[in-house]
């Protein structure tokens, strides 16, 4: 005959035997808040935190962070990741503790944020994922063009429209690219008119700026317009100076920023830790009056002798007031028509294929180039000082301006790798531009805060479980400009919505990850 335990007995047995689905023992926690670091246990129940500091119960997987420090997961909020259906993993983010990456800046995302989001639910996914409405997505699907022109009333409602629906989808804002076609076509009342659908949401409108040079204030007072004038924050995308005639300035842009939010606007900005851009080759050194009108429309520019001689005394002028002597700071990264240039300076490569390093040469390189389709660059010309001063202000995040890395593949910039690892190691550990837990922050709260992406980036009870395990004293970022296809390392345990996702240094099968959409 069986002995039936009585139902409250049982009940405290089942308790006893799996209270918590996860319990991280033994950490240094920090809560992504900026408070001090505190040493204590963390407990998972479904996708949730369900304790923190010292508490009874056991959990059905335990991880042992004796002498590691357990943070919120990071979120970075400067990704062009829209290739998350073909690289569902995104390995290279997780593996460097990010948990959630925002997509579609620098005004190019997919327009039907719905659809998108279905789709991500239907595969599955190993991350966290938002993404924003890009401008020039929309500005191209409705003009059906790069034009040199403003847009019809009947444009203009379609595309307030489509920015509308998106936003009504989840999209957590709207992004402009203003170097890009076609967004460098857009004039200001028009970056305003959508600003204003987004802000009816609840949404930000981040910027990758016209100017990063010498003329920076001029792109600054153009966000600054339209955070005022469509009422709502702003992010300055990846805030830096750009070449030798903009170094110096950053104490400048500071006060710049200091006085735009004493004015009462909600204006912030992200870096990545590295003194290198990354673009397009044509993006970066064609002027846009050149590319209007897409890449067949350039080629007969390309054709004809008078516009090629206006090409290149423009592109020789560029050289002269940026007062850099050549191409040299800028290197091609992925060039799928000949990846034997590939990791290869515009002199490198001018030698390659043309027998000369000449000016004349690299330029004709650089036309070419666009010309059979054109090429990911990695440009060097930000200034080390500059960098440090606008990464240790309050409102800056840590963003790595990347897409999703598959591994091996062309030369690209590093940051896909190692962003969040080269704070940790570099610009906290060695040169203490920053303290820990500020680090920690600026990656978990003040991003989560900033895009309203909901209960996330702070260790609180009842917010959803995106942790990261990581050991201060050896995270780094192996990987290099010249050698960029390398994890980043010290990062031992990566949990998204509770899940393990990297355990023990490993990746896992799992992909609890999905779509966030904007939580006002």
């Amino acid at each position: 005959m069986r002995c039936l335990l009585p139902l409250f007995l049982l009940t405290t047995v089942m308790l006893s035997a799996q209270d918590f689905d996860l319990v991280i023992r033994h950490a240094r926690i920090i809560d992504g808040t900026g408070a001090p670091a505190i040493d204590g246990d963390l407990a998972v129940r479904g996708d949730r935190i369900a304790a923190i500091g010292k508490f009874e119960g056991k959990g059905r997987t335990e991880i042992d962070a004796a002498g590691r420090v357990l943070a919120p997961g990071f979120i970075d909020v400067h990704t062009h990741s829209e290739e998350i259906l073909e690289l569902p993993v995104a390995e290279n983010f997780l593996r460097m503790g990010v948990t959630l990456i925002v997509a579609g800046n620098c005004g190019s995302s997919r327009v039907d944020v719905g659809e998108f989001f279905a789709a991500i639910e239907r595969k599955k996914i190993a991350i966290n994922f938002a993404t924003l409405i890009g401008q020039g997505s929309v500005r191209f699907q409705v003009m059906g063009g790069s034009f040199a022109r403003p847009p019809t009333a009947q444009e203009m409602s379609k595309m307030r429209d489509l920015v509308d629906r998106a936003m009504r989808d989840g999209a957590v804002g709207m992004s402009t690219g203003l170097i890009y076609l076609p967004g460098t076509f857009t004039k200001t009342p028009e970056i305003v008119e959508l600003a204003k659908v987004v802000a009816a949401h609840g949404g930000i409108y981040t910027s990758h700026m016209r100017h990063e040079d010498s003329r920076i204030i001029e792109a600054l007072d153009e966000v600054v317009t339209v955070a005022r004038e469509a009422h709502l924050p702003a992010e300055v995308s990846h805030l830096k100076l750009s070449g030798p005639t903009a170094w110096g300035r950053a104490d400048e842009i500071i006060a710049y920023l200091d006085r735009a939010r004493a004015s009462g606007l909600a204006i912030t900005e992200d870096v990545y830790a590295y003194t290198a851009s990354s673009t397009g080759i044509g993006d970066n050194l064609i002027d846009a009056q050149f590319l209007e009108g897409g890449r067949a429309r350039y080629r007969e520019r390309l054709a004809d002798p008078a516009q090629k001689a206006r090409m290149l005394a423009d592109m020789k002028s560029f050289i002269e007031r940026g007062k850099r002597g050549d191409y040299t700071y800028a290197v091609i990264a992925s060039f799928k028509a000949d990846p034997r240039i590939n990791g290869k300076t515009i002199p490198q490569a001018a030698k390659l294929l043309r027998g000369s390093d000449s000016l004349d040469d690299q330029i004709e390189t650089i036309l070419d180039i666009e010309a059979r389709g054109g090429a990911q660059g990695v440009f060097h010309g930000i200034n080390e000082q500059d960098l440090q001063k606008f990464m240790a202000q309050p409102l800056t995040m840590i963003a790595s301006d990347s897409g999703i890395r598959e591994f091996g593949n062309a030369v690209p910039h590093p940051r896909g790798y190692g962003n969040n690892a080269r704070v940790l190691g570099r610009y906290v550990r060695e040169l203490k531009v920053l303290s820990l837990e500020d680090a920690v922050r600026k990656m978990t709260s003040l991003p989560a805060k900033t895009f309203k992406l909901g209960q996330r980036g702070e260790l609180k009870p009842s917010y959803l479980a995106d942790l990261v395990i990581f050991d201060p004293a050896t995270v780094t970022d192996p990987s290099t400009f010249d050698d960029p296809h390398h994890y980043a390392v010290g990062f031992g345990d990566v949990i998204v919505n509770g899940v393990p996702v990297i355990r023990d240094a490993k990746l896992t099968d799992a992909r609890p990850g999905g779509p966030v959409r904007l939580q006002p």
